[in-house]
């Protein structure tokens, strides 16, 4: 059985097949019958009052599938309709089986109308994991018309279209309500565009021996590792200093929501380093937090030596000020989080470090990697390993399946929702961070945890009062329930 929480690549899969066939004497066509009945099964127990399945099948393995699907489908007593883009006899030859006996049981196939039942299940067995081009026709047409339906979709492998290496559409793809993937969770079913198009996630090892995946895999699905309950004996002392730089001229918010977020999170102290002007109203509403007009590298040297990690970047600009506090914090050597402003500064500097924590956007990430927001969104874990190598410590690539990576493994996070794409969202996540490096977690633990309940914390939110107007100042008190 394939791990619940590890993810892997395409040729990894096909490696699989390929190791169970040789090694161990599973033909494809066993495979592609146990892929069939998991996917029926699922259908039944998601939409058990349907009994109406329409099966659009095209012209590879995962056409197979479908047609194993329908088989079963019709020898239970289902009404299935099946549409095929390629004439069964051209098909694989396991596949091509499969349609045989799904003919053999009385099976027949229609050509695609305009339109598909809305009283039936639709399943997709179009076009399966291999795809790396733009879906052309009459495959687009198809993927429209399951789109256009009111029907549940079920998808078999991936949503056709969709790249289950990347998350990326290539061209369109079939919105999924549930899939129903086989042997190892794809990566590219977890970031990317994916959770637009997946709906439910569930895979099926297909009973392979474990050993079928022996080797494959240094990326894995984010989970949480609650934290050990403190010492009774623990003070302040204990938990960490964080100082946190930035709010230049009239971005006070950005520093504060990190502040706050770090003394939720557990840190023993917070100090704020921002613009004079702000100081002494910042923590208003907030009084635990120690505020200091900083306007110098000479100012902001006693700070640096009281604290034992530093947020750098929310509200920082990247004026003169901006540039002074920055290499400031760069020359005092401390752990540090850097976020927003100080990624953008950063991407001017050859600067590698190991005791660091990097927070890009896709934007960001672009203006460190010197390349665009296309060419990271097109391979988010290509850009994440590029981003790590060149700059160190630990990187934590933002979005939808944020990416957290340390130069060994990837972590890819199932947490998190739209609401989230509001002001302020990311200088909380490093408030967090930085909260966490002060208590002791290294650079991986902390940001494998604050990553993952970033986003639960947000899903939380949302399931109570909806995703829309919720703040980022909604979430440092669900963090702290969280991480008790």
């Amino acid at each position: 059985m394939p791990s619940a929480d590890q993810l892997y690549s395409v040729a990894e899969i096909r490696e699989a097949e390929r190791r169970a066939m040789a090694e161990h004497g599973i033909a494809g066509a066993v495979m592609m019958a146990r892929a069939g009945a998991a996917a029926f099964e699922q259908i039944r127990r998601h939409w058990p009052e349907r009994r109406r399945l329409t099966v659009i099948c095209g012209a590879g393995n995962n056409a197979g599938d479908g047609y194993v699907v329908a088989r079963l489908a019709l020898l239970a007593g289902y009404r299935v309709d099946v549409h095929a883009l390629s004439d069964s006899a051209r098909l694989p030859v396991d596949a091509a089986d499969a349609a045989e006996r799904y003919f053999q049981a009385g099976g027949r196939v229609e050509a695609l109308g305009d339109s598909l039942p809305g009283d039936s299940v639709v399943v997709d067995a179009l076009l399966g994991i291999g795809l790396s081009r733009p879906v052309s026709e009459p495959y687009a047409s198809a993927i429209a018309a399951i789109n256009a339906s009111a029907a549940p979709v079920v998808a078999l492998d991936v949503p056709s279209g969709l790249d289950a290496d990347t998350g990326n559409v290539l061209g369109c793809a079939v919105a999924a309500d549930l899939t129903v993937t086989f042997i190892g969770l794809k990566r590219g079913l977890l970031t990317g565009f994916a959770a637009d198009y997946c709906g439910e996630v569930l895979c099926d090892s297909l009973a392979l021996p474990s050993e079928v995946l022996a080797g494959a895999g240094s990326i894995y699905r984010l989970t949480k590792t609650p934290p050990s309950p403190r010492p009774r004996v623990a003070h302040k002392g204990h938990c960490g200093h964080v100082l946190a730089v930035g709010g230049n001229l009239g971005y006070s918010g950005a520093i504060r929501l990190a502040g706050e977020a770090a003394l939720r999170t557990g840190a023993g102290l917070v100090s704020i380093a921002t613009r004079a002007v702000h100081s002494a109203v910042l923590n208003l509403g907030r009084p635990e937090l120690m505020c200091h007009g900083v306007e110098s590298s000479a100012d902001l040297a006693s700070l640096l030596d009281k604290a034992s990690v530093v947020v750098v970047g929310p509200g920082l600009g990247q004026d003169a000020w901006a540039r002074t506090m920055f290499a400031a914090v760069l020359a005092s050597g401390k752990p540090c989080v850097v976020d927003a402003d100080a990624l953008n500064l950063l991407a001017s500097r050859s600067e590698r470090r190991d005791h660091w924590i990097l927070t890009p956007h896709p934007g960001e990430a672009a203006r460190l990697l010197g390349s665009t927001t296309g060419q990271v969104g097109a391979d988010r874990f290509a850009a994440l390993v590029s981003l790590q190598q060149r700059y160190g410590g630990v990187c934590v690539l933002k979005g939808a399946g944020s990416l957290v990576g340390d130069g060994e493994r990837i972590y890819v996070s199932s947490t998190g929702n739209p609401g989230m794409a509001s002001g302020g969202m990311g200088d909380v996540l490093a408030g967090l961070l930085g909260g966490l490096l002060a208590q002791g977690w290294s650079a991986l633990e902390a940001a494998r945890l604050g990553v993952y309940v970033h986003g639960e914390a947000a899903d939380r939110l949302a399931l109570r009062h909806g995703e829309r107007g919720l703040l980022a100042g909604d979430l440092p008190a669900e963090i702290r329930e969280l991480l008790n």
